[in-house]
């Protein structure tokens, strides 16, 4: 009797130890499955790409007013030497009175302004390769803090251009004018191309900006250490340069308007503050 009732002991103990073990196991192999899931799923054009999952996703987290473009990345690398220096006259972010004339035009002139360019800011703040998207995102990002900013690309308002004294001159006046400067560059025929243009207007307009404060690594304006070896190089190499583009400055100082001439003479003008 006793040897029976041992035997059962036996054969429970056994029993509730095998339950364990199987539990025990379906509870590593849920986490085995569940470290060893893949973390994607190919998809291949045509099949079923699991779009109902994909619509209840929750949307990447935009960069405000509506766009993904990192716009103060943009404002960080392109714009922040003017704007947070007011270098060049460019209004200095978050100051309210620089900006208060400005924001009356509304946000399209603005943004126009900042594509392409005006007074002494080139366009594009002297990016070329810049989009207009992201022009848009990074202008948003500098007027924030002194206006309300329209949902990017929505903008439908025309620009508003301020009217200039050039533009109330009578037509005639102008023409006198050009009349008189295409005469006198008739009779330099001895002098450069670029004689008569006023390089240091097409200098305070395309090139102060970086060439005043150093910016991106520009050599300023008189500084003669810092023009020494690119004056070695020649005239004609600082004016191809200038004309191109050379490392980050870029072709025109960021204004494709100028002629060769505007920026050769532009160059003329810099250069003589240091020979």
């Amino acid at each position: 009797m006793k040897s029976s009732k041992l035997i059962m002991g036996c054969l429970a103990t056994l029993g509730l130890t095998a339950g364990m073990a199987t539990a025990q196991a379906n509870v590593d192999r849920d986490a085995i499955a569940e470290r060893l899931k893949p973390a994607g799923q190919l998809c291949l054009q045509g099949e079923d790409c699991g779009t109902a999952a994909s619509a209840s996703a929750a949307p990447a987290a935009a960069n405000g007013n509506g766009s993904d473009i990192d716009g103060a990345a943009i404002y960080d690398s392109v714009c922040m030497a003017c704007h947070e220096t007011g270098a060049a006259g460019a209004p200095v972010r978050s100051d309210e009175a620089a900006w208060a004339d400005r924001v009356g035009q509304g946000f399209a002139t603005l943004l126009d302004h900042s594509i392409n360019g005006i007074g002494a800011m080139p366009a594009r703040g002297g990016n070329p390769n810049l989009s207009d998207a992201e022009m848009e995102a990074a202008t948003a990002y500098l007027v924030e803090p002194v206006m309300d900013v329209p949902e990017l690309g929505s903008t439908d308002e025309a620009p508003v251009e301020a009217t200039t004294a050039e533009e109330e001159a009578p037509a005639e006046t102008a023409a006198a004018e050009d009349t008189a400067a295409a005469e006198e560059t008739a009779a330099a025929d001895s002098e450069p191309s670029h004689a008569g243009i006023d390089g240091e207007a097409i200098y305070n307009q395309a090139c102060m900006a970086c060439h005043m404060t150093g910016a991106a690594g520009a050599p300023i304006k008189g500084d003669a250490d810092a023009w020494g070896a690119r004056l070695e190089q020649g005239m004609e190499t600082l004016y191809d340069h200038s004309i191109n583009g050379f490392n980050a400055m870029p072709a025109k100082g960021g204004n494709m308007s100028l002629s060769d001439d505007d920026v050769k003479a532009a160059v003329d003008f810099m250069v003589d503050a240091v020979q």
